[in-house]
């Protein structure tokens, strides 16, 4: 019996899930759990790289987890659970890290990014996090790891690192490979569309949409959207602001470029604003609708997120007892 390819994905429980997240990442899980084994992870720890308040961490993290199921991930198709709930994640992390250069890395993207902006603030947890992130996905002998070009760095160092170890302790990990995701995903920030939407940018109200948003402030964000003086509607990627408002249409109706186009033909972008908030508003219905029960029942979420904890343990801890015995550790 030949078995599915498995696949990690994870996402922290920081701000709130937004369009970006949802069009680029979360609805590409939820088509695709029938292709594959999927292993979904709330990267709680992975959060406190940056100082969190622990009360709204832990309760965002359970809100995580219910909009998740709420999107659509079924826990029948998919192991969905808590990365701080399993304690080899950091174990293993521990092992990386005492294998992987330092120069590997203060390469890393984001560390650099990051501490260009805050010198002062930067913790070594920041520093060693691709660690951390490496152990997520090796921990389950992930085969695949969905990513956009964005983070495709982080997989190659997963890659070196997984493969430094069978090098030097025998075969124990399988190497991952990334899963790239489709064109049409990057979904853009509605003030600033020449950056992606980002659930940091939550001190700037008219920047993502978020899942949890009701019509009305919906509308209101697309309003406000940033476009041009062109007053062409038309899918080029020279004009940002409509070039996203578009992108974001023909994620929801599905329609071709050109079929979109036709529709607006001769229209402003007044009502290209009015008829993505509509779509937006009409997609996120069933999620938004479903989420408010899901929240409301706390122990039917603890008991999914207890048995899939369990699933995902049992990996867990065959991987890193073999790690663990070939590094010497008793």
């Amino acid at each position: 019996m030949q078995h599915k390819p498995r696949v990690f994905s994870g996402i922290q429980p920081t701000g709130n899930i937004h369009l970006g997240n949802y069009l680029g990442a979360v609805k590409n899980w939820v088509e695709n759990q029938e292709k594959y084994e999927n292993i979904f992870c709330v990267v709680n720890s992975h959060a406190i790289t940056i100082p969190q308040d622990p009360k709204v961490l832990r309760q965002k993290t359970y809100d995580l987890c219910a909009m998740l199921l709420a999107c659509g991930i079924s826990p029948q198709k998919s192991t969905l659970f808590i990365q701080s709930q399993i304690q080899e994640h950091t174990s293993l992390a521990w092992l990386l890290t005492c294998i992987t250069p330092m120069g590997d890395l203060s390469r890393m993207t984001q560390f650099k990014d990051k501490s260009a902006k805050n010198p002062k603030s930067i913790f070594a947890g920041l520093f060693n996090y691709p660690n951390l992130m490496s152990a997520d996905i090796l921990l389950y002998q992930s085969n695949l790891v969905p990513v956009g070009e964005d983070q495709k760095q982080h997989i190659e160092l997963a890659r070196d690192t997984a493969m430094r170890f069978n090098r030097d302790y025998g075969e124990t990990f399988v190497v991952p490979e990334p899963l790239i995701l489709k064109e049409g995903a990057r979904i853009m920030g509605l003030d600033d569309p020449t950056k992606k939407m980002s659930k940091s940018s939550s001190d700037k109200p008219n920047h993502s949409i978020a899942l949890i948003d009701t019509p009305d402030v919906i509308l209101k964000k697309f309003k406000k959207a940033t476009t041009d003086s062109e007053g062409i509607i038309a899918f080029d990627k020279n004009r940002a602001g409509v070039y996203n408002l578009l992108n974001i249409y023909q994620c929801f109706t599905q329609q071709k470029a050109e079929e979109i186009e036709a529709e607006f033909a001769g229209l402003g972008y007044g009502k290209l604003k009015e008829r993505v908030a509509e779509v937006v508003i009409e997609g996120l219905r069933p999620i938004r609708e479903s989420y408010s029960k899901l929240i409301l029942e706390q122990d039917y979420l603890h008991k999914i997120l207890e048995e899939s904890t369990e699933s995902a343990q049992k990996i867990a801890t065959a991987t890193y007892a073999e790690a663990k015995a070939k590094m010497g550790l008793v």
